[in-house]
């Protein structure tokens, strides 16, 4: 292929970024500008324009399918573009690993321990640790590493506070190295320290790779930027060319340690480099566009772009405001079917949402009402380990003869109830309830122990859920007596300890366990606390089941559902993001920092959209088992009302007109700082409105605090410092 053939396929911003050369560069690519053809084509270019040595090429990015893919678009411009190491982060760190073994204290043929094999190492190496704090302690060693931060390290106290951390630590790591392996952490920091400690190697090193690329770096953690300041020597002028390409709006991944400020302070840590922007969008119309930029333009830690749309014009976005999150989830079937009739096909639909756990209304709707579907990036609701357990809880009350609810949560949390007991039991009891069985046999001391508290658990849930005959409206909420099916879930995850149990998994790998055991506890609400009322909820999920497993046969033509965070990367022709109120998108109690990541996630969620796009907001959402008044999302505010079209009853608190601007709207806007007698200096960082229609402030505090105000009614103790506005 000719040069002029694979360049001249690119824009001006695109062939600028591709043979730009000398200076460190920084490519600001916007969602939909094609960076990956200019990456690719940039590896190709070096080596055919600047017969730069393919094997002295390094490409790293952050998934084997995103390095598989630029290692294939780039051969198919250039043939020797097989000979660059193109690679995942982990898989360069591993392969520099292996080479400077021994220097490291492992063995080259090192295994890379997961997380259970840490947890398990870890009560090895300090028995007294009990698993649950061990797998605690070894998920900050993991944070630990992604800071390159040793035992002995002094900042290794905002990591954890406990002083036996560190020692704790020390401990795991030099059993660890007894054992010659290493784990997931280990294959950045070890090749850094490696970097860091040997000058020969780094300038062999140096010597070796002329070219470093790095892309999807807004999504680098620290470690990943130390190793990039040591493997590249920019502090030591070894002359190798820099290149990282990223998107500071789509940094998004703060709870993976991912750290903004890695390509926000590039051009510090990178002397001389050139900024370039690509900023021609190939994916959108310009209106979905327009509300991208006019959300994301409030964050002030941004290096700042502007999208133009190569598509033109296309639909206004549609503001969808609902009454409750049962006629959400009937407004997105009713108009995925109508678009159905029309001859739009499925895939061209995905439905976005903030947690996982708020897939369930519309994986129920959408059954219901055929509708195929598929879940991306997580399992089915139904199919959740924690919504399993919880279910076998519920089973079990119903029917205490079920053996396969009664195995999954005897000893689930442990109660010293094991397999060989749990067939005895088993055995006893056929045909009759497998709890009195239990009570009838002679067990060892411990798992007698275990068995009276299991015996005792399921006697006070079965006291909780009365016959129908029984039960009355009068009494329903006393002596005991939930007044709804959701009220008895609760207990049942609680006294489980299941709740506890899964909060802990959430601590640890960053899940959304306890958010979808609420939303289960949610789903019961409409249900009577009754026996009867059980044996509906639990056929009711049993249908939903079986519907699934028939929906499991059609063909790939489906709706995707699918989290915020798991669109990243991802187009769809129409989206609809729902879930758009306050306390659900963006999260309470969020810092300026923590809102300007919510922000920027939605910034990804609107740029999937090509064609259509919808957000839906609702009045009242089932939450932690009632009911509760929501307040529209204060980023739908950041939406010019020119730019949407609106479907519903808009809220009062969106789009101020002329003559409806509260008083106190003009005296305490975002921005403003001010001043409590309580709480003491703030800004104001969001307003909204309440179900109520008054003005509402979200004051984040210089204490750390965040707290909302009615300034119409705290004028005297919320007073603005900077009066010129």
């Amino acid at each position: 292929m000719l040069a002029d053939d694979y360049l001249g396929v690119l824009n001006s911003e695109q062939r600028a970024a591709v043979e730009h050369t000398g200076s460190p560069l920084l490519i600001l690519a916007g969602a939909g500008s094609g960076k990956t053809r200019v990456i690719t084509t940039k590896i190709a270019w070096l080596i055919r324009e600047c017969q730069v040595d393919p094997a002295g090429i390094l490409a790293v990015t952050f998934t084997k399918k995103a390095a598989s893919e630029m290692q294939e678009r780039a051969v198919n411009i250039e043939e020797r573009a097989r000979f660059a190491q193109i690679r995942t982060f982990h898989s360069f760190g591993a392969f520099f690993l292996r080479k400077h073994a021994g220097l490291a204290g492992v063995d080259k043929n090192f295994t890379v321990y997961d997380d259970d094999d840490m947890i398990t190492l870890l009560c090895k190496a300090v028995p007294s640790l009990t698993k649950k704090d061990a797998s605690r302690l070894a998920h900050k060693i993991s944070l630990a590493k992604d800071y390159c931060l040793s035992p002995d390290s002094p900042e290794l106290e905002q990591i954890e506070a406990d002083p036996e951390f560190a020692d704790i630590y020390a401990s795991y790591q030099k059993r660890l190295r007894d054992t010659g392996n290493v784990d997931f952490g280990d294959l950045i920091m070890l090749p850094y320290e490696i970097l860091r400690d040997n000058e020969f190697i780094r300038r062999e090193t140096h010597s070796r790779y002329k070219v470093i690329m790095v892309d999807e770096y807004q999504d680098s953690n620290v470690a990943q930027f130390k190793f990039l300041q040591l493997l590249s020597g920019v502090d030591e002028g070894s002359g190798t060319y820099v290149c990282v390409v990223g998107d500071d709006d789509q940094s998004i991944y703060k709870f993976r340690g991912a750290e903004v400020q890695n390509i926000l302070n590039f051009q510090e840590h990178f002397p001389g480099t050139k900024l370039i922007r690509l900023e021609t969008n190939y994916r959108s119309h310009a209106e979905i566009l327009a509300c991208a930029d006019s959300v994301v333009k409030n964050n002030s830690g941004r290096l700042g772009k502007t999208l133009v749309a190569a598509r033109g014009k296309g639909k206004k976005p549609v503001m969808v405001f609902l009454p409750t999150q049962d006629d959400e989830t009937q407004f997105c079937a009713e108009l995925i079917m109508q678009a159905a009739d029309a001859g739009v096909p499925y895939s061209s639909w995905a439905v976005l949402y903030r947690t996982n756990a708020q897939s369930l209304g519309f994986e129920s709707e959408f059954l219901h009402q055929k509708i195929p579907y598929k879940i991306v990036g997580s399992l089915k609701f139904y199919e959740r380990e924690e919504i399993k357990d919880a279910l076998a809880w519920l089973s079990f009350t119903a029917n205490p003869r079920d053996e396969i609810s009664f195995r999954r949560i005897v000893n689930k949390p442990a109660r010293g109830i094991g397999a060989t007991t749990q067939d005895r039991i088993v055995a006893a009891g056929t045909g009759t309830s497998l709890v009195l069985a239990a009570q009838k046999l002679k067990l060892t001391k411990k798992a007698a122990e275990g068995m009276e508290k299991f015996c005792s658990l399921f006697n006070s849930l079965n006291e909780m859920i009365p016959d129908e005959e029984n039960a009355s409206s009068e009494n329903n909420g006393s002596s005991g007596t939930a007044a709804n099916l959701s009220e008895f879930v609760k207990e049942a995850v609680i006294k489980s300890g299941l709740l506890d149990y899964h909060r802990e998994q959430d601590e640890i790998t960053g899940t959304q366990k306890e958010e979808n055991l609420h939303e289960l506890m949610n789903s019961a609400v409409p249900y009577k606390c009754t026996r009867q009322g059980l044996l509906e909820f639990l056929d009711h999920i049993n249908l939903d089941r079986t519907l699934d497993l028939q929906n499991e046969n059609s063909d790939e033509d489906r709706v995707t559902l699918i989290t915020l965070h798991n669109t990243k990367g991802l187009e769809f022709p129409r989206v609809i993001i729902t879930g758009m109120e306050g306390g659900i998108f963006p999260r309470e109690d969020k810092t300026e920092a923590e809102l300007e990541e919510e922000r920027r996630l939605l910034y990804v969620g609107i740029t999937r959209a090509k064609d259509e796009l919808y957000f839906t907001s609702c009045r009242s959402r089932r939450l932690y088992g009632q009911i509760k008044y929501m307040s529209p999302s204060p980023f739908l505010a950041e939406i010019a009302p020119s730019l949407v079209r609106v479907l519903g009853e808009k809220p009062a608190s969106l789009g101020f007109g002329a003559d409806d601007v509260p008083p106190e709207a003009k005296k305490y806007k975002k921005g403003t700082l001010v001043y409590h007698d309580d709480y003491g200096h703030g800004e104001i960082i969001a307003t909204s409105k309440d179900s109520e229609g008054e003005y509402v402030v979200t004051v984040s505090f210089e204490t750390g605090g965040i707290k909302k105000f009615l300034p119409k009614y705290q004028s005297s103790s919320l007073l603005v410092e900077d009066t010129d506005f």
